[in-house]
């Protein structure tokens, strides 16, 4: 059965027990939800919105930061991103081979894509966290998990 937009905002509602709160070795918060790492809960989608439309404001450079531009910088990003990936061969999750600084390094460039997409989607009036409850609902309906499971196929090569 399908999950409405509904359910799966209940399902991200859950309570702060669900998500429980450790400590690594460097005394850096870990969040897990039933063993699986978690973001925190702030700063929300919006605050980081609002942090960096305050942050462009102040620097005058929404002249510079149109759809066309915010896309191409956007991919830019990605492909600093890539280029930490580049030459590592398969990397396990959690990044267990890796150093604190290309952590870091990592962090930082992933938070330039999330930058990017946000101040995006806030120029073309996508209201993200609304249109991923609909793109869940909506791949959940195209993968049904009975007739993928195990399986990395398109949903347009599953037979009914």
């Amino acid at each position: 059965m399908a999950m409405s937009a509904s359910d799966i905002h209940k399902h991200n509602d859950r309570s702060a027990s669900d998500h429980p709160i450790t400590t690594n070795g460097n005394g850096e918060v870990e969040h897990q939800q039933r063993g699986r790492f978690a973001f925190s809960g702030e700063p929300t989608l919006e605050d980081i919105r609002s942090m960096q439309a305050e942050f462009t404001d102040e620097r005058n450079w929404n002249q510079f930061h149109q759809p066309r531009n915010l896309l191409l910088a956007l991919v830019g990003e990605v492909g600093e991103v890539s280029e930490l990936f580049q030459w590592r061969g398969e990397v396990a999750e959690g990044l267990p081979d890796w150093t604190e600084p290309e952590r870091e390094h990592l962090a930082q460039e992933l938070s330039d894509v999330l930058i990017y997409l946000v101040e995006l989607a806030e120029k073309c009036n996508v209201d993200l966290p609304q249109a991923v409850l609909r793109k869940m609902a909506l791949n959940r309906l195209k993968y049904p998990a009975n007739k993928v499971h195990g399986s990395a196929k398109k949903y347009t090569e599953y037979k009914d």
